[in-house]
């Protein structure tokens, strides 16, 4: 393919969040046509939607807010919020009634956003704990009062007595003390990263959740009761109250898709970005793989890589890549993510709490499993993300369990057969479910789901260094910047390298390195 002498070209690797907005964008706002490159047959990365037998899972759970006020802007530009439903009614709304008797209707293009209401809790010592740890009565009774009178002497000698920011349990512990550490996040975060948090980097703390403390949640509890309710004051990890897809994250980025197509955008799926050509130090040609084996080179005039660190090095090709930035990208730690959808009739936790629920249902949209006696990390509860996701809302609940794994260990090479009689095992081990009233499930698995924060991860600025001696390539999103970054984070360093190319500036890489650094905290998940 040669390259119009008039139209500008931008290849993009991947079709998540970052690449489609950036796509989107381009279209918007330049004469740059986009061609994303997507190497799966499935839109959105991460934030897809998976369907199986007429249920949809969204893979990780998206929930979507963020205090970027372009974000917000831009997601309701593609998908506007439906009529708001009742302030003390979002859960169980006449919505929700008329759906379970109607049922879904997924054929008709429906561009309206859900509001929902956010309920995650923990599940530890076979009690439900509020996620994050509430100041309630509750709380307490379900504690103990041995572990109580620990967690709050723990506490006090946090206050007095702080432990350099070393690790991630030093954060923690700075923050909670080490005897609430040790409840309610030591054994989930090894789960998640497969190490301890003694061996990760604060790095993650301090992005995901950098405001969050017992003096932010004694904070919100004030708000709550005599002040301001203002989201924007409001530590992110505390929102009640968040937008949603009818047919989950999947359907808002496969509408985006469409939106570029019709705007003379190019997507090609199941197909790989393989060679990254170099000369006279720009990108002039990209080299693609579809998955039968053909390849094709495509000129372009910039390449925006979401794609892993880990595989964008060693595809570039035509320049002296230093050894150590080479060592350092191919040791780049990720951890992997495998979903097992169970379709049952009922589960045996009900709802104690004092929301109203269709059919008395738990109004969890994700439960947290602290649980040192099974692998399972978190239980999500599609029913409540959306009404739409599931087939029969009326008469089954259709609900995720998360796991945590590093591809080509016991767990990623477990058989689906094994892993989903292990995951109703589990899930029947600690009280949630009876085995006999599972009534369908899959099994899913996501490389590279989460970049991670250890190991060569600290050598990361080296790769950066020598990525951003060429001009017109550019890393963004999670991937892309081995960043753990949220869905509105990965918009962003779109929305910044957008900025960038059309400005002319493409030289200086730092606002797009930057997005979730700053100090204000922006979140979809």
């Amino acid at each position: 393919m040669k390259k119009s002498t008039t139209q500008r070209i931008a290849i993009i690797a991947g079709a998540g969040p970052a690449g489609l907005t950036a796509a989107y964008e381009l279209l918007k706002q330049t004469d740059i046509k986009p061609i994303v490159c997507e190497k799966t047959n499935a839109i959105g990365g991460i934030s897809q939607t998976v369907q199986y037998h007429g249920n949809r899972m969204d893979i990780g759970g998206h929930r979507f807010f963020s205090k970027s006020n372009q974000v917000m802007n831009w997601w309701q530009q593609v998908m506007p919020l439906q009529a708001k439903p009742s302030k003390d009614d979002i859960l169980l709304n006449e919505t929700e009634k008329e759906f379970a008797k109607k049922g879904p209707n997924p054929e008709k293009e429906d561009r309206t956003m859900l509001l929902r209401r956010r309920v995650s809790r923990i599940f530890f010592l076979r009690k439900f704990f509020d996620y994050p740890i509430s100041m309630k009565k509750e709380t307490f009774l379900n504690m103990g009062f041995a572990r109580m009178m620990r967690a709050g002497f723990g506490y006090l000698c946090a206050c007095v007595h702080k432990l350099p920011e070393t690790s991630l349990e030093n954060f923690y512990i700075n923050r909670f003390g080490r005897p609430l550490y040790e409840m309610f996040f030591e054994d989930y975060t090894t789960k998640v990263w497969g190490v301890h948090p003694s061996q990760l980097g604060a790095d993650w703390g301090s992005q995901r959740v950098k405001g969050l403390s017992i003096i932010a949640v004694l904070k919100d509890m004030w708000r709550k009761n005599f002040g301001s309710k203002d989201s924007a004051e409001v530590e992110t990890s505390l929102i009640e109250q968040f937008i949603y897809p009818k047919y989950g994250p999947g359907q808002l980025w496969e509408l985006v898709a469409k939106d570029i197509e019709q705007m003379g955008g190019e997507i090609r799926m199941e197909t790989a970005v393989t060679g990254i050509k170099i000369e006279k130090g720009k990108v002039q040609t990209v080299v693609l793989t579809t998955a039968d084996g053909k390849q094709e080179e495509l000129p372009c005039d910039y390449f925006l890589s979401t794609m892993p660190i880990k595989d964008l090095v060693p595809a570039i090709q035509g320049v002296n890549v230093p050894k150590e930035v080479q060592q350092v990208a191919a040791e780049l730690p990720y951890r992997d993510f495998i979903t097992v959808g169970l379709l049952v009739d009922k589960m045996k936790i009900k709802n104690e709490t004092k929301l109203r629920t269709y059919a008395e249902r738990v109004p969890d949209t994700w439960i947290y499993i602290q649980e040192r006696d099974v692998k399972i990390g978190r239980l999500q509860i599609f029913n409540n993300w959306s009404p739409y996701l599931v087939k029969d809302y009326e008469h089954t609940m259709w609900i995720g369990l998360e796991y945590f794994c590093t591809e080509g260990d016991a767990l990623w090479n477990m058989s689906s057969k094994d892993f989903i009689k292990m995951a109703k095992c589990e899930l029947a081990k600690i009280d949630i479910i009876d085995e006999e009233n599972v009534l369908d499930a899959c099994h899913v698995k996501i490389q590279k789901a989460y970049p991670a924060y250890y190991g060569s991860y600290y050598q990361l600025d080296t790769v950066r260094r020598f990525l951003d001696t060429i001009p017109n390539l550019f890393c963004l999103g999670r991937n892309g910047q081995h960043r753990y970054n949220n869905m509105d984070h990965s918009m962003m360093t779109a929305f910044e390298t957008v900025a960038s190319i059309k400005s002319g500036n493409i030289e200086n890489k730092e606002s797009i390195w930057n997005v979730n650094t700053e100090t204000e905290y922006h979140e979809s998940k």
